[in-house]
């Protein structure tokens, strides 16, 4: 494998809406993450994966975009990006961009000017379809959001395909036209000096070409996944925008790729396959819902491990893995795949970032992961501003199939604003995030879980983060050790062993909040070690006989 500064890296993925305001309007801005960059500097940080700023609408929080070449009012301008990326850089620390071309804004202009008539220059750029007799859509695919994934449109008599909310029409990638747009409006970006993309749901800009009927696996509508997902083009369009655009300037480039299986992985992120550097999978973040992808129980440790260790062993040699527990998407890290108690959030978030950052990859911290970070308790609808959330209340407890208490247990666990709320800077009002009222309410236990108190305070989650970002800086074997599970079956214990030439790194981690016996081979209870990072404050060689609730060490050979 060669090596790559995308593999030496840390990523921190910023949400602005939700990261600092700066001016007072309850929103955060690129002014506010300007005034934030010595905070990442300090924790160590060499990447800015930055969630959409482009002007929007605003229907799904930025990821419906009306014009990809202005920022939108709410976070300031162009100017202000231009100051942000030149002080991030004086820094050393690159800013990723969010890159979002499955679709765009229904008030974009392109789509302003597609759905004005059958003949309209732009009417190809998106994917229009006849309905069915009867007035049904013209086939029975949902959306994500909730609802069918088509709207009529009655200025044409047809229905244009939306994968998402009905505000987010999907574009046409068949259409030449619309690629060479897409391609030099990220040359536009790369001109101005941005390091990389983060591709919103690439995987799904290829289309099977006659959108037949999905499976109906259990819910209202079918499943466009086998003719949506990993499309018949999606490579071959992959390699002409690297081919194009990625090619010529050096670029991070990571695809959020839902559904994707390690060999399909490896088509897009293979070392010499020409189109992207990594992929984001979801397999031990998804999949264990009761309705969906809702679920209000615990992980299941053995999975986990089972899917963390296929992905590191089945791209071992050939690809590239991005490594983390949480984004905007998901619930907080502690709460889901810890325990966010008062007695164990700390000692459990320190051993959930051992785990992530010890393995092979890149890693990326979610903003206020490094703080611990938990999810909200929410208690009433009006809590919400997610568009997943509320349409998912109306249609699951709206018909009868879920009851109000089960879907708020529901969203406590998985709903997408538990990872929204605002950032806890200190422990005045709002939690510093704005003097004003913020978009969506600061987590109550802000006056205890704080950037400013976890700064001061040595022993916080903050300070063990930084050590794992400086170990990771000059440890080689963390970056390039070949991965091996050991204790396949302990029900509790994570425990896996990093090899290069012949150095070894044995990393121990309890996802419970019992004590558990450990079983090593002789070969590490015979040698002594250095332990590099330990959560508890105790000889840390008492590991290699049990660990206590969610002690987490890692110990070099």
């Amino acid at each position: 494998m060669k090596r790559k500064w995308w593999k030496e890296a840390v990523v921190y993925q910023i949400y602005p809406r939700s990261f600092q305001d700066s001016n007072g309007d309850g929103i955060g801005d690129l002014n506010g993450i300007r005034s934030r960059l010595d905070y990442l500097k300090l924790l160590g940080i060499d990447v800015i994966w930055l969630s959409p700023v482009y002007e929007s609408p605003n229907d799904d929080n930025g990821y419906d975009i009306s014009d990809y070449r202005e920022i939108m009012d709410e976070f300031g301008t162009m100017k202000d990006f231009d100051e942000l990326l030149s002080e991030a850089h004086e820094r050393g620390i690159k800013i990723v961009m969010d890159l979002v071309v499955n679709h765009t804004s229904d008030e974009h202009e392109w789509f302003v000017e597609s759905r004005k008539s059958l003949d309209n220059p732009y009417r190809d750029y998106y994917i229009w379809r006849e309905g069915k007799e009867g007035g049904v859509c013209p086939n029975n695919w949902g959306s994500c959001f909730s609802g069918p994934a088509w709207e009529y449109d009655e200025n044409t008599g047809m229905y244009y395909l939306h994968l998402f909310s009905r505000k987010q029409p999907d574009l046409n990638w068949d259409n030449a036209a619309v690629r060479k747009e897409i391609f030099d409006m990220m040359d536009w970006w790369c001109r101005k000096g941005i390091d990389g993309f983060r591709m919103d749901v690439i995987s799904m800009i290829s289309k099977v070409q006659n959108l037949p009927d999905g499976p109906v696996n259990g819910g209202l509508y079918g499943d466009y996944s086998p003719y949506a997902v990993h499309g018949p083009h999606v490579h071959e369009y992959l390699k002409e925008m690297n081919q194009k655009v990625l090619s010529r300037y050096d670029l991070m480039t990571v695809g959020e790729t839902a559904g994707v299986t390690v060999e399909e992985a490896r088509k897009y992120s293979g070392e010499n396959e020409g189109e992207l550097d990594m992929v984001f999978q979801f397999e031990h973040v998804e999949g264990d819902g009761e309705i969906g992808k809702w679920t209000d129980k615990k992980p299941d440790i053995l999975r986990l491990k089972r899917i963390m260790s296929k992905w590191q062993t089945g791209l071992e040699g050939c690809a590239w893995n991005s490594l983390f527990w949480d984004n905007h998407d998901q619930p907080r890290a502690v709460s889901h795949f810890g325990d966010d108690s008062s007695k164990y959030r700390k000692v459990s978030a320190k051993m959930l970032a051992t785990c992530l950052h010890m393995m092979k990859g890149t890693p990326y911290i979610y903003q206020g992961q490094e703080l611990g970070m938990t999810n909200f308790p929410f208690e009433d609808m009006s809590q919400f501003r997610d568009i997943e959330s509320l349409n998912a209340y109306e249609e699951l407890v709206g018909k009868g199939a879920v009851s109000r208490e089960k879907m708020m247990s529901y969203f406590r666990c998985k709903g997408r604003d538990n990872a929204r709320t605002p950032m806890q800077w200190d422990d005045s009002a709002n939690g510093g995030f704005t003097s004003g009222t913020p978009w969506l309410a600061v987590n109550p236990n802000y006056l205890e879980i704080n950037a400013k108190a976890e700064t001061a305070d040595e022993g916080s989650v903050f300070h063990y983060y930084r050590k794992l970002i400086n170990l990771r800086k000059n440890r080689d074997i963390i970056v390039y050790g070949r991965y091996e599970l050991i204790m396949e079956e302990d029900p509790r214990i994570f425990a896996y062993v990093r090899r290069l030439g012949d150095e070894k790194l044995l990393v121990l981690c309890n996802f419970s909040d019992q004590e558990a016996e450990v079983s090593l081979s002789e070969e590490f209870r015979e040698e002594k070690g250095e332990c590099l990072i330990h959560n508890y404050d105790r000889p840390w060689d008492q590991c290699k006989d049990a660990l206590l609730p969610y002690e987490a060490a890692a110990i070099a050979f």
